[in-house]
């Protein structure tokens, strides 16, 4: 495509750079970024290097070098997709299938440092995305570096990626751009007769069709009991007269995955289903207009939790207001009552409304730009509550 949005190869290295000044002022010796299939953004970030089946990891240096690590089957694959042409093969980022390759020439965690002039005995490692970082990977972390301090570290890697530059954002409007496309898409095709996973397939081709990598997310086509579900996947379920529907659809771009969300009724919305969508909607309304420069992220969740005790519906909360989203469409930082920092401009959220009752809940759900004063919506404004005639 002629007018694709990407990340600038040079964009990739300048973050390397900035990451290898925070390892430097954290006292580490190293960083090793781990990731997965499923959350690639630890690597991603720093590599446009997206794994498949295998994990993989990336070294960073205090004196400004890195090193990207791959599983034995990715050598080939990483050194076509990743900005960051040094490349080690290692066991430690194998699939699952724990194949023992015993005619594999590997590398380990010694080789890589040493590459990067890293030396000693009782480094100071930091670990970022510990959390999709294995056992095996700490092993041998562990087998190389015996006298090794290693430590848990995400803070430098979701510093970098909280405030969102211009080409980041630029890939974000895209893909917002795409989701609404697939939205209406959907609200085209949809009637009483369908299954879930066919309204999904209508949104994967509409997002493919518009330059789409791949979904943000496992696309959301629930309806009545699964939007009870914070966390689903559709089924073959048909859609009937009378249904709740929930969508969220999502796009991604250069690794960036935003999502569209909004509940949608089979014919007209009565009752409690319909008293749980306005309270929805108008929650996900009040939080878009807290969200600008300054102001505390724990007191727009403090307020939006007191507005709902006020309206007596603390039995429907399961969370809010926001969370952020950029490369994963749902990465730190969240807009918790614990959450202890200001906002600032060119943070991005998904500002996600959610509240579930025991047989149907609905979500309203867009993205936002902080701004000063007035934030940027990165999508259209929502607020249409959809009666689809039957």
């Amino acid at each position: 495509m002629s007018d694709r949005v990407r990340i600038p190869e040079e964009e990739y290295f300048e973050r390397i750079r900035k990451a290898s000044k925070l390892v430097q002022e954290a006292g580490l010796d190293v960083l090793i970024s781990n990731c997965t299939e499923a959350d690639y953004s630890f690597v991603r970030y720093f590599t446009n290097y997206w794994p498949l089946f295998e994990t993989a990891g990336v070294a960073i240096a205090p004196n400004g070098k890195a090193a990207l690590m791959v599983g034995p089957e990715s050598s080939k694959y990483a050194a076509d997709r990743s900005v960051l042409k040094d490349i080690f093969t290692l066991l430690e980022y194998r699939e699952s299938a724990d194949p023992a390759y015993p005619q594999a020439k590997v590398s380990t965690y010694k080789d890589v440092l040493s590459y990067l002039g890293v030396h000693g005995r009782k480094l100071r490692i930091g670990v970022a995305g510990y959390l999709v970082t294995n056992p095996i990977q700490l092993e041998g972390l562990r087998a190389c570096f015996p006298d090794a301090e290693i430590i848990r570290n995400e803070d430098i890697v979701r510093s970098l990626r909280m405030i969102k530059s211009p080409n980041e954002l630029a890939c974000m409007q895209r893909g917002f751009d795409i989701v609404k496309k697939a939205t209406e898409a959907v609200m085209a095709e949809i009637r009483p007769g369908v299954t879930e996973l066919q309204m999904v397939g209508v949104a994967q081709k509409c997002i493919y069709e518009h330059g789409a990598e791949y979904e943000g997310l496992p696309m959301y086509v629930f309806s009545e009991k699964s939007t009870s579900h914070a966390i689903s996947r559709s089924t073959y379920r048909t859609i009937e007269k009378g249904d709740l529907v929930q969508l969220n659809l999502s796009a991604k771009i250069e690794g960036y995955s935003p999502s569209i969300g909004m509940p949608i009724s089979m014919g007209p919305l009565v009752g409690k289903k319909r008293d749980l969508v306005e309270f929805c909607l108008s929650m996900h309304n009040w939080t878009l207009g807290q969200v600008k420069v300054g102001v505390e992220a724990a007191q727009i969740a403090k307020d939006y939790y007191q507005k709902v005790l006020d309206a007596g519906m603390q039995d429907y909360f399961v969370y809010g207001p926001c969370h952020g989203t950029g490369m994963i469409e749902v990465e730190a930082p969240w807009m918790e009552t614990s959450s202890n920092y200001l906002l600032r401009e060119n943070m991005t959220f998904q500002v996600d409304t959610y509240f579930s009752a025991e047989k149907f809940g609905c979500r309203w759900e867009t993205g936002i730009c902080v701004k000063p004063g007035q934030s940027l919506l990165l999508s259209d404004p929502l607020g249409t509550i959809y009666e689809i005639p039957c």
